[in-house]
């Protein structure tokens, strides 16, 4: 790695994450001059603090429809043509073992450094200048003019890898988009994505004094359901369920949330009140739910005597109530901790095979900067790898 630079490139990529240093790998194979540039002082720091520091690094089960995209096809020819299982091979022969922990998300059984060493072994034959500003970038219709910390370089090849807005506090900025725009590529609507999301008081009266507890639910955001874990915090709700469906959640839009998706309450609540009728009907809850969460809601809808007092009608309408539980959102915890930026680049100005921009020449952009967003699950990781892959391979390609 180097802080310093020559004045003249064949490639040069902005931003040393997941998708910048992958690129780099291909973009070196026939002995050209790469250089990747990023104003962090660490390489990857994304990578690193991704999947609690053991880094999900892929799903088994990627797929072009584990993405949302104003194109949902735009991403299936990069996907196809470097996979999960690509990736997985490259860790292999590195030396990095992994585990599935749960729905194909494949994680680091050590460290995830271990993935960032291996993007630097992978990038080597590039200059990595860190700790590095980009000032000014402009174009004389041939040649990439590009003023980093106040030093002029030129390059045939420019390639926008600077993620989106999400986690500022590690450097994110939309300075992808604005290049974008700069050469008059379009964007689609950016906000933040894979993110908790936030209630009003009347709703946080209830919900933070259950803090901490969690349970697995399915919850349903226009149409489109995850059965994952759901975690009451002091802000609203959190957890994989509430983070995926953040996705398809609009400003103003109910959730549904299914409380118990695996079992059903009538069917339990009906056992409990035969097995004994004297039973108070937050304990009979009890039987489904964690106790406090249990009284909670048998608090929130009215509920008190024994389940003998509970005709079938009165158990359908609780059961009725807690499988479709219907909650307004007020806002998300926004970009601070959003694990991605969902929108970015339009793909309708990209070319789906290379990643190159359609009306500039030698323009290129990937990963999280582009309108592809992963489900949570290691998705978004893989979108870096095979967008990277296919950008670096077109651009060594056309040497």
């Amino acid at each position: 790695m180097t802080h310093s630079f020559a004045s003249s490139y064949d490639t040069i990529i902005l931003g040393a994450g997941a998708a910048g240093l992958f690129c780099a790998k291909f973009a070196t194979q026939t002995g050209a001059k790469v250089l990747v540039v990023d104003h962090a002082k660490r390489a990857a720091d994304k990578v690193r603090i991704s999947g609690g520091g053991r880094c999900n690094f892929t799903n088994m089960y990627a797929s072009s429809d584990n993405f949302i995209s104003a194109n949902k096809h735009f991403s299936k020819s990069a996907l196809a043509r470097y996979t999960q299982w690509d990736f997985i091979d490259l860790c292999v022969s590195h030396g990095i073992t992994y585990h599935e922990k749960t729905l194909g998300q494949l994680f680091c059984d050590g460290k995830s450094q271990a993935i960032i060493d291996m993007l630097l072994a992978e990038a080597r034959g590039a200059d990595i200048a860190l700790g590095t500003t980009i000032d000014a970038v402009r174009h004389d219709g041939d040649t990439f003019h590009v003023t980093l910390s106040g030093r002029a370089v030129t390059t045939r090849n420019l390639v926008v890898a600077t993620g989106g807005k999400s986690i500022p506090k590690m450097g994110a900025t939309g300075i992808g988009y604005q290049i974008a725009e700069q050469f008059g590529l379009p964007l689609t609507d950016t906000r933040p994505a894979l993110v908790p999301l936030t209630f009003a008081p009347q709703e946080l009266d209830w919900i933070t004094p259950l803090s901490g507890t969690a349970l697995d639910a399915r919850v349903t955001a226009n149409g489109t359901a995850f059965d994952e874990a759901l975690l009451f915090t002091h802000r609203g709700l959190s957890g994989p369920s509430i983070l995926q469906v953040s996705s398809y959640w609009r400003d103003g839009d109910p959730i549904t949330v299914n409380l118990s998706p695996n079992r059903d309450i009538f069917g339990a609540l009906k056992a409990a009140r035969s097995e004994n009728g004297r039973r108070q009907v937050h304990t009979g809850l009890g039987t489904i739910f964690p106790t406090k969460l249990a009284n909670t809601l048998a608090e929130r809808l009215g509920l008190s005597g024994n389940l003998a007092d509970h005709s079938d009608k009165a158990l359908t309408a609780i059961s009725d109530a807690l499988h479709a539980m219907e909650l307004r959102p007020v806002g998300s915890e926004g970009y601070r901790t959003a694990e991605v930026t969902l929108g970015g680049v339009d793909t309708d100005a990209l070319s789906s095979a290379t990643m190159e921009a359609k009306a500039v020449r030698g323009l290129y952009f990937i990963g999280e900067v582009v309108d592809v967003t992963g489900w949570l699950g290691g998705y978004n990781f893989q979108w870096a790898w095979s967008s990277a892959a296919a950008c670096g391979r077109a651009i060594a390609a056309s040497r």
